[in-house]
């Protein structure tokens, strides 16, 4: 990657709609160019997929929390089937410390958020946080070239 992929990634991740043609203007190159760039970058798996960012309250999903869960290193082979299938499960993540699993969930009312939380303590136990407001929304870290000795 060289600094007109990281200006083209950029342009993108400000907006994934951005016209080729107004990429190819502000990197200096031609739109087929730039065309082919973007393609090597999905092709080797540095750009992995477009999406539209959805305001999660808009549609209902009022409660956004963190959960926990402590379970044993042969549970994960039932879990991640579990989670993989649970569409209110936004994340999930295998980390140190205390509690193996992070999991970031949004549901629509506390009411299902418990229900969750029951069904999810046959893995194991759990500590939920219930997010009150978010001061960073999900964004990626800024591309810097990794400086070999």
């Amino acid at each position: 990657m060289d600094n007109v992929d990281e200006k083209i990634i950029a342009m993108m991740q400000d907006n994934a709609r951005v016209a080729i043609k107004d990429i190819a203007a502000e990197v200096y190159m031609s739109s087929p160019a730039v065309a082919s760039r973007i393609e090597r970058l999905e092709k080797n798996g540095i750009i992995n997929g477009y999406h539209a960012q959805v305001n999660m309250e808009s549609i209902g999903y009022r409660i956004k929390a963190f959960i926990n869960l402590d379970m044993e290193p042969m549970q994960k082979k039932d879990f991640y089937p579990f989670a993989q299938q649970c569409k209110n499960i936004v994340e999930c993540n295998c980390v140190t410390g205390e509690y193996s699993i992070l999991l970031e969930v949004a549901f629509h009312d506390t009411l299902e958020l418990d229900l969750f939380i029951n069904d999810l303590q046959r893995f194991g136990k759990t500590k939920t946080q219930i997010v009150f407001s978010t001061a960073v929304e999900h964004r990626i870290p800024p591309m810097e070239k990794i400086k070999k000795p």
